[in-house]
């Protein structure tokens, strides 16, 4: 086991807010967070669902305000704004198989140091024709 005062490096915070958006109860995201912050890594996830399209900022709003609850960012413009980068970044990467179509899924969210992660685990598509969707954004604090 790693030493609390160490920063994690940036694969070990993706790692973590990867498996943070996976999580598929409150119980198991609390045993996650948990289970990150004993090795220095300070976590959050949020649920989230909606059309695509109209859902970006919305997105974009939870993930910050998620993070700040949590204590991963403070209420600055630089802490927000490497938040928002990094969950704009993680919608980029799924826009291509969303657009047009319904979301439903977990943002999950990591912060060890200066470095900052956010992963979107979702499902995409109409009624039950589902397709599965992973992005990821990192920014340095």
């Amino acid at each position: 086991m790693m030493d609390k005062t160490m920063d994690m490096g940036s694969r070990d915070v993706a790692r973590a807010a990867l498996v943070m958006s996976m999580t598929r109860s409150r119980e198991e995201e609390k045993s996650c967070k948990a289970m990150f912050l004993e090795e220095g890594i300070r976590t959050a996830a949020v649920d989230y669902g909606g059309e695509f399209v109209t859902s970006v900022m919305r997105i974009v709003e939870r993930t910050v305000v998620a993070a700040k609850r949590e204590g991963l960012i403070t209420d600055t413009h630089l802490d927000e704004g490497a938040a928002m980068g990094a969950a704009r970044e993680a919608l980029s990467q799924i826009t291509t198989k969303a657009l047009g179509l319904n979301i439903g899924g977990k943002i999950g969210i990591a912060r060890s140091g200066e470095h900052i992660a956010v992963a979107m685990f979702f499902g995409v598509g109409l009624v039950h024709l589902n397709e599965v969707c992973v992005g990821m954004g990192h920014r340095a604090i």
